[in-house]
């Protein structure tokens, strides 16, 4: 519609103050910094050339979530693929920081590190449908357990 939204005339659009047609790019100067130095692998995007000038290295790639995120660093950033992998590698980085964790001989503490006192005070009806829902999939997994067993014995 002429005279609505992107076609309003400028002097009663909210925004026109800030707007500046070209931006206002004077007087800025900006020198790139030093390209940091790695002695760790670092992942990038496909759209980029190279690496920024200044990144962080403290969790290097490193196992399986090390694999996958490699994994899903050759995909581009609008591929929905790329996501799914970067979002279960971190869910496999979680069990591989548990399990060395139970390697190093510390046993983690998961219900406490996860929140459990806290929403147990707070949301208690969540926390008990977590309890059943938990308690529901062991019940079935040993019921399965106890069966493959039993067909096995005979």
């Amino acid at each position: 519609m002429p005279g609505w939204g992107a076609d309003l005339d400028k002097h009663d659009r909210p925004a026109v103050p800030m707007e500046r047609t070209p931006p206002r790019l004077d007087g800025i100067h900006w020198e790139r910094p030093p390209q940091q130095v790695s002695d760790v692998e670092v992942l990038h995007s496909t759209e980029r050339a190279g690496l920024t000038p200044v990144y962080g290295t403290t969790v290097p790639p490193r196992g399986i979530s090390g694999m996958l995120r490699r994994a899903g660093f050759r995909y581009s950033e609008n591929d929905l693929r790329r996501w799914l992998i970067l979002l279960l590698a971190d869910r496999v980085d979680v069990v591989e920081g548990l399990a060395g964790d139970v390697a190093r001989g510390h046993v983690p503490r998961v219900y406490a590190e996860m929140g459990g006192r806290a929403e147990l005070r707070h949301n208690p009806a969540g926390a008990v449908r977590k309890v059943v829902t938990v308690a529901a999939l062991a019940g079935v997994a040993y019921w399965l357990w106890q069966r493959r067993r039993r067909d096995d014995s005979h």
